[in-house]
């Protein structure tokens, strides 16, 4: 047989099996899904070229409701679902339609609820195709969210007799996406599944009131002035050619309060999109700063920046760290974004601060209270159960070293003394719970130390050996 027999063989087979493959759907009354859409287009779909565009998890319902108001333009818009196994999750449009073998019929769209808000949800499409007109021509766009068992990126694929038609669609869509986003003025967290997938997810906005942030004086009204104050004057700013990107960091001890202070930032700045990152999550940054870019205004939030540095399981540590500091100096000027981090550890930091200078404009350390901050802090969590005021003072005086989250412990313990004794709490409790958290927070340090001590033994002998 020579080659153009074989040629001539296979093209006869393949129009025979495509026949096959058209009575078969014909005969259960189901057209497939490669005719609806080329019966839709106006011309055979297999011919024409796909134009694809993967989307973040968290911006797909945004796409999905910018698809939804131009559908709802067309009144002869039509939604055409995918039938067949799950394989159908795991292809692109052009595969779908190209495949002879598969014979996908036309089937129901399948919807999937995601988050839109704290407590609310949006049904977008999971896999289905929209077909409706766009500047006076027919388009089809196929969204598939990735199957079922979380294979495959978010993507919409669109489809067009005219590219150029297809362009200026998905331009439009990324407009329509950004002005009507669901994430728009909300907190959310972008992070990293167990496998590594990108995930996010919604949190309310909780308001803590200055009242309620113990430091020392000045400190909240210099943080505020710096993040508030030029939001307050953006246009202001604007008008006069200054920039308006900031980055503040908040540095000092474990349970010092920055969290709480960044709380209480958030819970200001009322309107503002926040994307929450945090630890090994800092690898999202560029998809961070994006969203805060597009959302503005907007603050982005790296918690425990030296959580990255110190894990030396996590490759490329450091290199994440400048792209931290990258991200926050890639902003244009003229956008309202604020870059907060937060650390532990300020020497981890502080190489790869020194490295790229002026990408923190601010860094303010959020130290241990004083005795003082120590009864400001009993008091504030403490309101309400009848501690007097010199027991708050002694306990104050006592508890050197004490940060806002042992205080708020301590407060629990004594309230939680009386309650087993089935009685009001009492200033005797304040006190005996002082006296044995100190002492437990002391055994804890020795015993810290101790492992500390063995480990550096078991290294000795491994560097000896």
């Amino acid at each position: 047989m020579t080659d153009d027999d074989l040629r001539s063989f296979l093209s006869a087979f393949a129009k025979l099996s495509d026949l096959a493959n058209r009575i078969d759907a014909g005969s259960g009354n189901q057209q497939r899904f490669t005719d609806a859409v080329s019966d839709r287009l106006g011309t055979d779909a297999t011919r024409l070229s796909v134009l694809s565009e993967d989307i973040p998890p968290h911006r797909y319902v945004d796409w999905d409701v910018a698809l939804g108001q131009l559908m709802a333009q067309d009144p002869e818009a039509v939604l055409l679902g995918l039938g067949g196994g799950q394989e159908r999750y795991h292809r692109v449009l052009g595969d779908i339609l190209a495949d002879r073998w598969a014979n996908f019929p036309v089937g129901q769209v399948d919807y999937v609820n995601l988050p839109s808000g704290p407590e609310t949800t949006h049904q977008a499409i999971g896999l289905g195709a929209r077909s409706f007109t766009h500047r006076g021509t027919p388009v089809l766009v196929f969204q598939r969210r990735g199957g079922s068992d979380g294979d495959g990126a978010p993507a919409v694929d669109v489809m067009s007799t005219d590219s150029s038609v297809a362009v200026a669609l998905l331009d439009e869509l990324r407009r329509l996406s950004d002005e009507h986003s669901v994430l728009r003025g909300q907190v959310v967290t972008l992070g990293l599944s167990d496998d590594h997938r990108p995930v996010y997810q919604f949190l309310p906005r909780t308001r803590v009131p200055a009242s309620d942030v113990i430091l020392p004086p000045g400190t909240l009204a210099r943080i505020g002035g710096h993040v508030q104050g030029i939001a307050r004057h953006a246009d202001r700013l604007r008008a006069h050619g200054q920039h308006l990107k900031r980055g503040l960091l908040l540095y000092g001890p474990p349970g010092t309060g920055k969290t709480h202070t960044v709380r209480h930032l958030l819970g200001e700045l009322e309107g503002h999109t926040v994307v929450l990152l945090r630890g090994q999550a800092l690898m999202m940054i560029s998809q961070a700063a994006a969203l805060a870019r597009a959302m503005q205004p907007s603050v982005v939030v790296l918690e425990d920046c030296d959580l990255v540095a110190e894990d030396r399981s996590f490759d490329g540590s450091t290199a994440v760290l400048f792209e931290v500091l990258d991200a926050v100096d890639g902003i244009d000027g003229d956008v309202d974004v604020t870059f907060v981090l937060t650390t532990n550890r300020i020497d981890v930091l502080e190489e790869a601060l020194v490295q790229r200078p002026g990408r923190v404009d601010l860094a303010v350390e959020i130290p241990l209270p004083d005795e003082e901050g120590r009864r400001g802090l009993l008091k504030l969590y403490s309101s309400g159960i009848g501690f007097s005021e010199d027991a708050l003072s002694e306990a104050a005086a006592l508890s050197e070293g004490m940060t806002g989250s042992f205080a708020k412990e301590l407060t629990r313990r004594a309230v939680l003394r009386a309650i087993i004794d089935d009685r009001e709490p009492s200033d005797e409790d304040l006190l005996v719970s002082l006296e044995e958290q100190l002492r437990d927070t002391e055994s804890l340090r020795l015993h810290l130390a101790h492992d500390s001590v063995e480990i550096e033994e078991d290294l000795d002998f491994f560097d000896e050996g």
